[in-house]
């Protein structure tokens, strides 16, 4: 199996029985997995691009559900210790969103019954569902964007990369952090100050204080802060150049960027979508849209997880589409 490419983390939080079914599968599936899915008494499944097979017992990939390994009780339990004993504490405010992150920017979710007090979530017990995320980190994924975010002095543009669910928004956004905070040489474009708000733990993948993500050599990372509060703490302590977040999308996230952006500093976001009209749709965002944004990134699966589909200025102008420059 290819250790480099699939990652060793992901295993360790399984039981050793599921995790010895996944290390079985061929080496060339394995490395194109983006979810693996345990349900109580349903077939062990992994799922890729626009696919998903059931795993047998020795970890060939079948489309009839008869012959794959089934989970039981005993493996959702085993694997529910597992992810409790990575850190009681901090596992026990995670669940309240549904999922854990693990070293490396993994995510777990799981799902089953929601305990409620005072109206609100305290957290989920009787777990019968468990997904566990790839993350991945592409160095190069940003190349073809980057020269789109940047003016003509190398000043960046307030950027939004906009995608729904598991299209590598949070792979790009992780990658322009890096170039940025490095330096670009083929660009002529120095390195950046950037402040990162982490608030999944997903960019840097910081563990005990240390991101184990490459996010570049000028880059400060507040980790496991709600976005808000972590923009105005990084505008005020760290004097960033760039703030740089994931998945916005509450008022109070689009109240502190307009603050960032009256403080001298850009923006680069991300938020669920599917086209650049949904920025304009978004409520929670209007005030922001009109002066805030200046280029929009939208990505999609047209060519595989990942794909520039388009980018736009805050004209809505197409400065590149489906591969092709506008300019």
């Amino acid at each position: 199996m290819n250790r480099r490419v699939f990652p060793d983390e992901i295993l360790d939080f399984m039981p050793p029985n599921i995790g010895g079914i996944i290390k079985s599968v061929q080496e060339n599936l394995l490395n194109k997995m983006e979810e693996i899915r345990l349900r109580l008494g349903k077939p062990l499944m992994v799922c890729g691009d626009s696919w998903d097979y059931y795993v047998d017992h020795y970890g060939q990939f079948v489309e009839d559900p008869n012959f794959a390994y089934i989970i039981t009780k005993t493996d959702i339990k085993r694997a529910t210790e597992i992810i409790q004993s990575f850190s009681v504490y901090s596992v026990n405010e995670e669940l309240k969103n549904g999922y854990i992150t693990i070293p490396g920017g993994h995510r777990i979710g799981v799902s089953g019954k929601v305990v409620f007090k005072d109206d609100d979530i305290r957290t989920i017990k009787d777990i019968s569902f468990i997904n566990y995320r790839v993350a991945r980190t592409i160095p190069g994924a940003a190349d073809k964007v980057m020269k789109y975010l940047l003016d003509e002095s190398g000043c960046m543009y307030n950027t939004i990369i906009i995608s729904p669910p598991q299209c590598g928004k949070t792979t790009l956004l992780r990658d322009i952090v890096r170039q940025l905070s490095n330096g670009i040489v083929a660009l002529k474009i120095r390195g950046k100050k950037v402040g990162l708000v982490d608030e999944r733990s997903e960019l840097a993948a910081c563990f005990m204080g240390e991101p184990k993500n490459d996010v570049g050599v000028r880059t400060d990372v507040l980790d496991a802060c709600p976005k808000a509060k972590g923009i105005i703490i990084m505008i005020r302590s760290m004097s960033p150049e760039i703030i740089a977040t994931d998945e916005i999308g509450r008022p109070e996230d689009a109240d502190a960027l307009l603050d960032a952006a009256n403080a001298g500093v850009k923006i680069i976001a991300t938020m669920h979508g599917r086209d650049v009209e949904d920025l304009y749709k978004k409520i929670e965002l209007r005030k922001i849209h009109h002066n805030l944004f200046e280029r929009v990134i939208i990505l999609g699966r047209s060519q595989g997880v990942g794909t520039v589909e388009g980018i736009y200025d805050d004209k809505k102008n197409e400065l590149f589409l489906n591969g092709v420059d506008g300019n």
